[in-house]
């Protein structure tokens, strides 16, 4: 653990009428035009795809176009009835509803339709719900971490589609972490959960877009549904949110900002833990690293040897918890999934084992199905090097990359 090691990093178009089998035909891109949502191309179309049919829209609060309207007030207005009915994710469609909880089928209060919930009893739309549309649009903003459900939502709502007989739009938008950070562990397929849909890297710096293809193309839900992805316009991997010029809709409850989802990344495994504070509740949710009674200054010493790039710590303490307070750069070169396991080894090392010994059942479960894996679990109990554990990923993680090329829109 007190090893200095480098965390560095390892390593526009309107789609219509594609199979996710086969590599999409795509009309040429707007030369040298502004940044544009999904949203915003196909309106600029004049929603020329879904004309004649009756469309359902999986939404909620950060679904805006670029003027930040509703995308459910712009399709309603434009489509008229047509526009037949919501579904919502994890955390509702207004998206204040706490991780975890259901969410209820009710009446919108903006559009008048009826709001399917997708994160309750049913996270896969039925036949029922889907029965009065002929083609279901994905407009979510999601935070590029595969525990985060919304990439799960859209799954089994195309794998639902393909049941059903209907069409599944994607409207892009951009993966806020950029296309470029690709790390984490697989996901082993006797842990797939909501919170680990399809196996692809913990960090997987792809848009919704782009995995929805993949997604199709690889086998990942038993059926794949006629698949049209709508691109965004001037978005290149290299773009973090701040690039875009867009203002920052809250995700959830706890990914206030425009930098959350670096954070969330950073301690979100850790946060699984027993007795351990990574600052939910706090100005930053998961801005924290930290263990009932833990020496802050210990934690911040073993922080300091690791030479995280684009990281920086301060100490403190609070409620009977130490530890260190994260500073995450937005374009910071470190591998922020390591960082994560090494805090969790730390503070595992600092309270005597107690962070992992003393989770109950259920805990530990989800535990699991957070890291894909019980390995990591395993591992850090047996006394295995976090550093040892973060290599063993590296050779799947350029697997990966080598595996999702084809299916990438952007530069």
């Amino acid at each position: 653990m007190g090893s200095r090691r480098s965390f560095l990093l390892s390593g526009a178009a309107f789609l219509t009428g594609c199979q996710v089998s086969q590599m999409p035909q795509a009309m040429p891109p707007q030369q040298g035009g502004p940044f544009m949502l999904g949203i915003d191309f196909l309106a600029s179309r004049n929603f020329d795809l879904l004309r004649g049919k009756r469309v359902g829209l999986i939404t909620n609060h950060t679904s805006v176009n670029g003027r930040g309207e509703m995308t459910r007030t712009v399709m309603q207005r434009a489509l008229g009835s047509s526009f037949t009915a919501l579904y919502a994710p994890e955390h509702g469609i207004d998206g204040t509803i706490g991780a975890g909880i259901h969410v209820s089928t009710r009446r919108d209060s903006v559009t008048g339709l009826t709001v399917y919930s997708l994160y309750g009893p049913t996270r896969k739309p039925t036949p029922q719900m889907l029965a009065p549309i002929d083609v279901l649009v994905f407009d979510l903003q999601d935070i590029g971490c595969r525990s985060y459900t919304y990439i799960s939502t859209m799954a089994v709502a195309m794998e639902a589609c393909a049941e059903n007989g209907k069409q599944f739009v994607v409207l892009d938008r951009p993966n806020p972490m950029g296309g470029w950070r690709v790390e984490g562990p697989p996901l082993e397929s006797q842990w797939k959960s909501f919170v680990g849909q399809i196996p692809v890297p913990y960090v997987h710096g792809m848009t919704a877009g782009e995995l929805a293809m993949m997604t199709g193309s690889k086998g990942w839900i038993t059926r794949a549904p006629r698949l049209n992805v709508v691109k965004m316009q001037g978005w290149t991997r290299s773009m973090v949110w701040q690039d875009t010029g867009l203002r920052w809709y809250r995700t959830s409850p706890n990914i206030p900002y425009a930098t959350s989802p670096q954070y969330y990344v950073a301690t979100g495994i850790l946060g699984g833990g027993s007795a351990v504070d990574i600052g939910i509740g706090t100005e930053n949710p998961f801005g924290y690293a930290g263990g009932s009674g833990v020496d802050p200054q210990a934690m911040m010493a073993a922080c300091q040897r690791w030479n995280v790039p684009g990281v920086s710590f301060s100490p403190y303490s609070r409620n009977g918890f130490g530890g260190v307070r994260l500073n995450i750069h937005p374009r910071a070169q470190a591998d922020l999934t390591a960082l994560d396991v090494m805090l969790l080894g730390e503070l595992n090392r600092l309270t005597g084992g107690k962070v992992l010994s003393r989770m109950s059942g259920s805990k530990l479960n989800l535990f699991h199905k957070v890291y894909g894996s019980e390995s990591l679990y395993r591992d850090l109990r047996r006394g295995v090097p976090a550093s040892r554990i973060i290599s063993g990923w590296n050779g799947w993680v350029s697997s990966f990359r080598s595996a999702r090329q084809r299916y990438l829109l952007y530069p």
